[in-house]
């Protein structure tokens, strides 16, 4: 039997200096990182540079009167036609979201008849050109000369089928086949245990589909729904040819009249521009707005980027 002892234990003596490595004693060098050079990126941002500069004198050089397109931005008659193309355009597209979304939950629904009708309308829609289209519902009169509903509604197809209800039946029928097809995507996308889940909770399919999938879906519809409408923006300059003046038929006009055909074209390309940046930018908002609880950090703002990029200039000037 081992007996224990009231002796403190000997601790053993700390190494002396001379046994610690050389190695451990010296610092670490500096790791020194030499960047990959890209002279490809430099040789290509040399050739755009010549590419954009040789445009731009060849349009300074041309026939064209650009100070035309300066006198005539602003004219009564192309702003008119400006506000009637953000009104078709906007008008068409609440159209097209309306029956995109009646549409899509009829492909959806188990109804053999409402998801055979849905099928249709989209094949439809989808397979004929939208200036076809225009034109069927413009001459519509050919075939039915008077609307009789009976005791609801009758009169003359050619008071009905105005310009703009030509255009917006067109331009929004055509819109919901492709919108029904963005709104089934983005009501897949949602997991199926969500909606088990409501029904197990009592809730009815009605209710099911309008607080829990739809909203959830809305982050997947939106950012395709905001370029359909940026496209409806540019397609709805084939409504002229229903007589709708909007603002493509608005500078035509001018133009024919005044001889600036090209100028006016200008202006019209100025405008579309100036549209679809406008519309660009809330589209991003909207889709950042639908993308909290989805992404750690929401993108950052146009306005934060360039606080940004001021914060990294001032810290590079105080270095």
């Amino acid at each position: 039997m081992t007996v224990p002892s009231d002796r403190p234990e000997k601790s053993s003596p700390p190494p002396p200096e001379d046994a610690v490595p050389a190695a451990a004693a010296t610092p670490y060098e500096a790791i020194r990182a030499i960047p990959v050079r890209h002279y490809g990126r430099w040789v290509a941002a040399v050739v755009v540079v010549v590419l954009l500069g040789w445009l731009v004198y060849a349009f300074s050089q041309g026939d064209v009167i650009w100070s035309t397109v300066g006198d005539k931005l602003f004219d009564t008659q192309v702003l008119k036609g400006l506000w009637h193309t953000v009104l078709i355009s906007v008008c068409s597209m609440a159209l097209g979201l309306v029956l995109g979304v009646v549409f899509a939950v009829m492909r959806l629904s188990k109804n053999p008849v409402t998801g055979g009708v849905s099928w249709l309308y989209i094949w439809f829609f989808r397979g004929t050109p939208v200036y076809v289209q225009l034109l069927m519902w413009f001459n519509l009169s050919l075939i039915f000369p008077v609307i009789n509903l009976g005791p609801i509604y009758k009169n003359d197809t050619v008071a009905v089928m105005t310009p703009f209800v030509a255009a917006l039946l067109g331009l929004g029928l055509n819109e919901g086949a492709y919108m029904a097809e963005i709104v089934r995507a983005g009501i897949q996308s949602v997991d199926e245990g969500q909606t088990e889940a409501a029904h197990a909770l009592g809730m009815t399919g009605a209710r099911t589909m309008g607080r829990i999938v739809l909203p959830q879906a809305m982050r997947v519809i939106i950012p395709p729904t905001g370029n359909e409408f940026i496209n409806m923006l540019k397609t709805s300059s084939l409504v002229s040819v229903v007589q709708y003046t909007e603002v493509l038929r608005a500078t035509s006009d001018i133009g024919s009249e005044s001889g600036a055909v090209m100028e006016m074209l200008f202006v019209a390309s100025v405008w579309y521009l100036a549209l679809t940046s406008v519309f660009s930018v809330g589209q991003f908002y909207l889709e950042r707005r639908y993308a909290r609880g989805s992404l750690r950090s929401l993108p950052a703002t146009p306005w934060q980027k360039v606080k940004a990029n001021l914060s990294t200039l001032r810290r590079t000037k105080v270095a």
